[in-house]
C-alpha cells in the first residue's frame, strides 16, 4: 500500500453493522509511502495507523476546469 499526504484512506467495517470509515492521510511516516500513516477523521481526530488488507488509499477528488 502506497499513499501521499492529502490522499483518503477507506477502512472498510470488520463485522456487522460496523461502518466504513473515511480519513485524510495527513502525513505519511514510512518510507515510499508506506504505512504508518497520520489520519484526521471528520469529526477532528488524528490517530497514526498501519491499514490492514481491508484498507483502500484513494486520491482526492480533482475538481475539473471549466473552459
Amino acid at each position: 500500500m502506497r499513499a501521499n499526504r492529502g490522499d483518503q484512506l477507506l477502512m472498510h467495517g470488520r463485522t456487522v453493522g460496523q461502518h466504513d470509515r473515511t480519513a485524510e492521510i495527513v502525513e505519511v511516516m514510512g518510507t515510499k509511502g508506506e504505512p504508518p500513516y497520520r489520519v484526521r477523521f471528520e469529526d477532528g481526530h488524528e490517530t497514526v495507523v498501519s491499514p490492514g488488507p481491508d484498507s483502500v488509499v484513494q486520491e482526492p477528488h480533482k475538481q475539473r476546469e471549466k473552459h
